[in-house]
C-alpha cells in the first residue's frame, strides 16, 4: 500500500492535509525569512560602517535589529498556521510579565548595554579596567563584552556588571604616565636618588621629552624617603618600559650607594627570674624598622631578617 492510499484510508484527511500545508508553508516562511534577516541585519551594518558609525554601536545595533527581525518572522509563521494575533499577544503580555521577573538580571544587562554603546566609555580596540579585570575590548553585545587579556585569555563581563564598577580606560590618549614609588634610607641623598634616577630616564629613547620626567618627594614615612619617579611613554610601550624602568632604577641606586629600606624585626626575649614561676613573664619588646610597612611599594627585597 502506496502512502496515498493510506492517507485516503485515514478519518481525518482532511485535518492533517490543511494543518501539514500550513505547517509546511510556516518553516518556509521562517527559513526563507531567517536568511532575509541575517541579510537585511549586515546591511544595516554595513550602511552604518560606511556613514563612519563607531564599531561598538554599529555592531550592537546589527545584533538588535537581527532579533528584532527574529520576533517579526515567528510572529508571521504562527500567523500562518492559524494562531490568532490578539490572542498571541495577550499570552506573550502574560509570559513578557513571568519572564520579564524571571530574566531580571539578563533584560538589565541589555538596558546596560544600551547605556554602554549610547554613552561610549570605551570602544572597541580600547584597553580597559573593568571589576579587576585588564584587556582589550573585543566586542560588546546586547547581553556582554568580551575583553582579550594580556594573557590572550578571553574575559566575558556582564554588561551589568560593567555598568555598576568603575571603568578605566588605559588608552584615551597616545600616551600614559610610569609613577613608581621607591623609598631610600633616611641617611640617603635625596640629590644623588634624584640624579641617578633621572639619568635612568633620560637614557631610555621611549620615555617621552614633553612632559619631562621628574621625581619628586612624595612622603617621609616611617622608616623611608619615598620617592615618586614619574615619567611618560606611548601606550605600546608603557608594560615593558614600566619593568625595565623599575630594573634599571633598582641597578642604579645599587651602584651609586643608595639603600631601599625593607622591613626588619628585632625582638628580645627576656629569661624569667629564678624560682618566681608565677611571676608573669616582661613582655617582649619590638623594635626596628618596617620600612615596607610605610609604603615602599616600588621596590624592595622580599626579606625579612629576625
Amino acid at each position: 500500500m502506496d502512502l496515498t492510499a493510506f492517507l485516503e484510508q485515514l478519518p481525518f484527511k482532511g485535518v492533517l492535509l490543511t494543518w501539514g500545508t500550513k505547517l509546511a508553508i510556516a518553516l518556509l516562511i521562517f527559513v526563507i525569512g531567517r536568511r532575509v534577516a541575517i541579510w537585511i541585519a549586515q546591511v544595516i551594518q554595513r550602511a552604518l560602517t560606511r556613514a563612519e558609525v563607531e564599531p561598538t554601536s554599529a555592531l550592537f545595533l546589527q545584533k538588535v535589529a537581527y532579533v528584532i527581525l527574529l520576533v517579526v518572522l515567528v510572529l508571521a509563521a504562527l500567523q500562518v498556521i492559524g494562531i490568532p494575533m490578539t490572542s498571541m499577544i495577550a499570552v506573550l503580555g502574560a509570559a513578557g510579565l513571568a519572564i520579564g521577573l524571571a530574566l531580571k538580571d539578563s533584560l538589565s544587562n541589555i538596558a546596560s548595554g544600551v547605556m554602554l554603546v549610547s554613552l561610549k566609555p570605551f570602544r572597541v580596540g580600547d584597553v580597559v579596567t573593568i571589576a579587576g579585570e585588564t584587556g582589550k575590548v573585543e566586542q560588546v553585545s546586547i547581553f556582554q563584552t568580551r575583553l582579550r587579556g594580556g594573557d590572550n585569555q578571553t574575559i566575558v563581563l556582564p554588561n551589568s556588571l560593567i555598568t555598576a564598577d568603575a571603568i578605566i580606560n588605559l588608552t584615551p590618549d597616545t600616551m600614559r604616565r610610569i609613577e613608581l614609588v621607591v623609598g631610600i634610607g633616611y641617611q640617603d641623598d635625596i640629590g644623588a636618588a634624584r640624579t641617578a634616577a633621572l639619568a635612568v630616564m633620560h637614557a631610555d629613547p621611549r620615555v617621552l621629552a614633553d612632559p619631562a620626567p621628574d621625581v619628586l618627594v612624595y612622603a617621609l614615612a616611617d622608616s623611608s624617603v619615598n620617592l615618586g619617579i614619574r615619567c611618560h611613554v606611548r601606550n605600546d610601550d608603557h608594560f615593558a618600559a614600566r619593568c625595565e624602568l623599575t630594573e634599571r632604577i633598582k641597578q642604579a641606586f645599587d651602584a651609586a650607594g643608595i639603600s631601599i629600606p625593607f622591613p626588619q624585626r628585632d625582638v628580645h626575649l627576656f629569661p624569667r627570674p629564678a624560682g618566681d614561676a608565677d611571676a608573669p613573664a616582661p613582655q617582649s619588646g619590638e623594635s626596628g624598622r618596617m620600612a615596607g610597612a610605610s609604603g615602599n611599594p616600588g621596590l624592595r627585597p622580599a626579606a625579612d631578617a629576625e
